[in-house]
């Protein structure tokens, strides 16, 4: 009979550590979490001023820039610049020898002159032997003294048109002549096109330098076919020099391609580009050949309700935003105008002072 006990007696004893011990290697249940306001974003509905700008790079370079050519082949007798003159408008720049090009000039001029003469005395001869000839007798002679009479006539009118080609040819060598002392056609700063070799002879239409206005430069950059259509000239820019960051300049677009630039269209497998021009306002920190960063503004809207663009949804062709309500979360549908990548303009649907959430 103890026996009988004493099993049972254990039997409960093991029963109760065995579930102890099953209570130990279970986890606990996690406690529920509150996934209330706390766990999301929320943002205030403001009104404020909304700009949004397209950003493009280049380089900055001289708005007004005027090429200087040689007018003829010959030596230099004096430069009157040196790189960097500051030019009036007519002061001269230098000197060529004329020498060579007087030469030609007096001898086409002698020829012009023999060709005359030569014209007129054939032009005797042709009529003396006209009224010297005798009768034409037969129909042989007839024709004869018809064609005679017509080569002569084209001769003449070949002989009138190399007149004239000549005629031309030497007024052309005076104008020349007449830039031996090269007057400069702009006013501006003198920049040789290789300072370190100044030449001491020229060739003809020789690309001697440029004369450049310092206080008028501009930023030449490209956009793609997705901005071209956006911006317009007169559109207000914000640049920046790379490597001075704290200096912002002033410009405004002055022109925008209606082209592509070439190497980017359709059959080249490029995206297209399209250079647009944009004037900057005079800075003692510019000079040509500066790497820009600027900021065309395309769009400005004053005083109007926003909310962080982050927090706009889209559904179908519709926007709608999750409005705090003192009843909970309300799915509110808004009308959007200007967007930018921060901030969103609310036409309808919201007021300053809402508050939205980001789920």
């Amino acid at each position: 009979m103890k026996k009988k006990i004493w099993l049972g007696v254990l039997g409960i004893v093991i029963i109760a550590i065995s579930f102890f011990l099953y209570r130990l290697s279970k986890p606990p249940a996690a406690a529920p979490v509150d996934l209330g306001a706390e766990t999301m974003l929320q943002f205030d509905v403001t009104r404020e001023n909304l700009s949004k700008t397209i950003e493009v790079k280049g380089k900055s370079s001289y708005l007004n820039e005027t090429f200087i050519y040689a007018p003829y082949s010959g030596d230099v007798v004096k430069w009157h610049v040196k790189d960097g003159t500051q030019l009036k408008k007519g002061d001269i720049m230098f000197e060529l020898d004329g020498t060579k090009l007087s030469n030609d000039i007096a001898l086409m001029e002698a020829n012009s002159k023999k060709a005359q003469l030569e014209k007129r005395l054939n032009e005797l001869q042709a009529a003396m032997s006209e009224h010297e000839a005798p009768p034409l007798t037969t129909e042989y002679e007839s024709k004869k003294y018809f064609v005679e009479k017509e080569q002569n006539k084209i001769v003449n009118e070949l002989n009138e048109v190399n007149e004239q080609i000549n005629r031309t040819d030497i007024e052309e060598k005076k104008k020349k002549l007449g830039q031996s002392k090269f007057a400069a056609p702009d006013a501006g700063i003198f920049l040789f096109e290789d300072s370190s070799k100044i030449p001491q002879a020229v060739k003809e239409s020789d690309r001697l330098g440029k004369i450049v206005d310092l206080g008028k430069l501009q930023l030449i950059t490209y956009v793609g076919e997705q901005d071209v259509f956006q911006i317009k000239p007169g559109m207000p820019v914000k640049v920046k020099i790379n490597a001075l960051k704290n200096i912002t300049l002033e410009g405004s677009v002055e022109r925008v391609s209606k082209f592509a630039k070439s190497g980017t269209d359709q059959s080249s497998g490029q995206a297209a580009q399209f250079e647009v021009n944009i004037h900057l306002q005079p800075n003692e920190n510019l000079i040509a050949g500066l790497s820009l960063t600027g900021e065309i503004e395309i769009a400005n809207k004053e005083n109007i309700v926003v909310v962080p663009t982050l927090a706009v949804q889209r559904e179908n062709d519709k926007y709608y935003v999750m409005k705090q309500t003192p009843e909970g979360l309300e799915k509110t549908f808004i009308e959007i105008g200007l967007e930018t990548a921060d901030k969103t303009e609310v036409i309808s649907g919201l007021n300053e002072g809402d508050k939205v959430v980001l789920q």
